[in-house]
């Protein structure tokens, strides 16, 4: 009864995210009915108090300081106009014909720079939409376009990606976010690629097939008046995100004597577990600085944009940590262990396989990457700690893995990234989801795919 009551609550909280209600409400609710509904209502107040707030909370506590930061600096970049600057270069360099490519690589460079998927979807749009317009590329094939270059490979397989998603493996396996490069170069070019054929393959089939951009009513917000820095200028901010982190991870802080977080006081913390993130947060820090200054005579109204990249950051952190407290609420219900055995036994001698299970089930019951990946790493990171020993399986190898799997099944109809997305574009799910699950499930899948052959026959590299 306890595994059915799982499986109403998820497809509920699908159906209802998926018709517009909040999952701040949500979350709460439908972690409320699947306690009801496996027959234990005293404890409804009990797990809503003890359980679901604490595990929000613990999110928060641990992953504010990189939600506030990467949204503060992405407004930065946003307000200071190398966004559009670095949009309308690959307009130009690449032309018309490419209109999808140029969205995906707009949308892919400013992602991996640090800027918020949302605040790059907002940014690319209006520039995307014209050239579409122009070149008569369908529209229903942007959302796809900018969700290739922003929800996949720069979030999941780049190294030294300062995202959510490939941060969260750091603290639970003593690695950086720069783990198995090689794999995750390889990994960004089979989605970039394969994915960019798709894209650009049905679109030329359909423009041939006499479709046109079709019959918008596109209310594009103006980007002429908008102040823009020279290429160099828009770029460099971004460079010093990926350099730092970079030098933090690997020369700066490994060098510092951080026997200190072995106390009481902090926690008895392995140094290991804390760099990653460290690195990301400090690169961010000096980026957010280092962006002001470069633009100081372009800020209109500096204090308005720091403000509204600061609170930007508040609703992507309470949705994400409310999706995290309901699959914990999930993970502690007896359903749950007939699931995580089902996963944990489907294939024990190899915790690739496994991983790839449980990131790409826990992800689509939360329609969250990052929420899948807490999940996971909280529920089940001790046994597959104990399984990769066993296999001796690199960390880095299991943490490339793991973040590429985590992208997956992350985008289902339900997901809050998918819905906002829509909403930017004025586009409907029938108009565009298709395109967008291949983008973004199939895809980033047939890349992992790559990854582990790789890595269980060479190792980490």
């Amino acid at each position: 009864m306890s595994t059915m009551a799982i499986l109403i609550s998820l497809l509920l909280l699908m159906f209802l995210a998926y018709r517009g209600v909040t999952v701040l409400i949500l979350a709460p609710l439908m972690a409320a009915l699947a306690v009801l509904l496996s027959g234990a209502a005293a404890d409804i107040m009990p797990t809503y108090t003890q359980l679901f707030m604490k595990e929000l909370g613990l999110y928060v506590i641990k992953f504010f300081p990189l939600f506030i930061l990467g949204a503060l600096f992405g407004k930065l970049v946003a307000d200071s106009g190398a966004a559009h600057t670095i949009a309308d270069w690959f307009m130009r360099k690449l032309g018309h014909r490419h209109a999808i490519l140029t969205v995906v690589l707009a949308c892919a460079l400013l992602t991996y720079g640090g800027v918020s998927l949302f605040v790059v979807a907002f940014a690319v749009y209006p520039i995307g939409a014209a050239i579409f317009r122009e070149s008569g590329t369908p529209k229903r094939y942007m959302p796809a376009a900018i969700a290739l270059g922003a929800f996949t490979f720069t979030m999941t397989a780049l190294p030294g990606a300062p995202s959510i998603q490939n941060s969260i493996p750091t603290a639970y396996l003593g690695t950086t976010t720069f783990a198995a490069p090689g794999l995750g170069i390889i990994a960004s070019i089979v989605m970039l690629w394969m994915g960019s054929w798709i894209l650009q393959s049905r679109a030329r089939k359909a423009m041939a097939n006499g479709e046109g951009y079709g019959p918008h009513d596109d209310e594009l917000p103006s980007t002429d008046g908008v102040k823009r820095p020279g290429l160099l200028v828009a770029l460099l901010p971004i460079i010093v995100v990926i350099g730092l982190n970079a030098a933090f991870s690997y020369w700066i802080l490994p060098a510092l004597d951080l026997s200190v977080l072995r106390e009481e006081r902090f926690g008895k913390v392995d140094p290991l577990s804390v760099i990653g993130l460290w690195s990301v947060l400090l690169a961010l820090m000096c980026a957010i600085v280092f962006v002001i200054l470069l633009n100081w005579r372009r800020w209109e109204n500096l204090t308005a944009t720091i403000n509204k990249g600061t609170i930007g950051a508040l609703l992507p952190i309470f949705n994400t940590a409310s999706e995290v407290a309901y699959g914990a609420v999930i993970a502690g219900m007896a359903g749950f262990a007939v699931i995580k055995d089902t996963i944990l036994n489907i294939s024990p001698d190899h915790p690739l396989i496994s991983a790839v299970l449980s990131m790409n089930v826990l992800a689509g019951i939360t329609g969250s990457s990052s929420g899948g990946l807490s999940i996971a790493f909280r529920t089940l990171g001790s046994d597959y700690l104990r399984m990769i020993e066993a296999a001796g399986i690199s960390p880095d190898l299991f943490h490339r893995v793991a973040t590429i799997a985590a992208g997956g099944l992350d985008t289902l109809p339900h997901s809050g990234a998918v819905i906002t997305l829509l909403a930017i574009c004025n586009l409907t799910h029938r108009q565009s989801y298709p395109q967008i699950f291949m983008m973004t499930t199939v895809v980033p899948m047939t890349a992992l795919l790559v990854v582990m052959v790789l890595g269980s026959t060479f190792g980490s590299f």
